[in-house]
């Protein structure tokens, strides 16, 4: 099972269970649909908790999917996950297609995992380089200014 959903962030993609490749190429159809009504630049929150390991062929056609989501435009994504073997596998495609350094993993263990990934991916705040309360900023910042703020 997939599901694409705009955020204000960008967009939210989940992904569950056991996805053939026609179920992963529809996945594909639909995420350049919505990657053509895409901000300049956005990023991605992927819930994968669930999903079983994928196929040589799903994973072939994930790997498509992620270029066109890094040329679209995504500057950070951040997994949730809840399998250490997804966990390899996710790094492995993101080194592949070259979005690994704009992708952070986090464990659906690990206490306010969405707070840790939005905060990857609004502010830049890297959750691989937490050191007690503050983490180191990365920049651009997907935050929307505000009209004041712009000024």
């Amino acid at each position: 099972m997939y599901q694409i959903a705009r955020q204000p962030h960008g967009f939210r993609i989940t992904l569950s269970g056991l996805i053939s490749k026609e179920e992963m190429a529809a996945w594909v159809s639909a995420s350049q649909a919505a990657l053509a009504q895409a901000p300049k630049a956005f990023g991605v929150l992927v819930d994968m908790r669930g999903l079983k390991l994928l196929s040589d062929e799903s994973r072939a056609l994930m790997s498509e999917g992620q270029r066109h989501y890094k040329a679209a435009g995504m500057l950070r994504s951040a997994v949730i996950l809840d399998s250490m073997l997804l966990t390899l596998q996710f790094k492995a495609i993101a080194k592949e297609t070259g979005i690994y350094e704009w992708e952070r993993y986090l464990s659906a263990t690990t206490t306010d995992f969405e707070k840790m990934a939005l905060a990857w991916i609004v502010e830049g705040l890297d959750p691989d380089k937490r050191q007690g309360p503050t983490h180191p900023s990365l920049k651009p910042s997907l935050k929307r200014k505000s009209a004041s703020e712009s000024s």
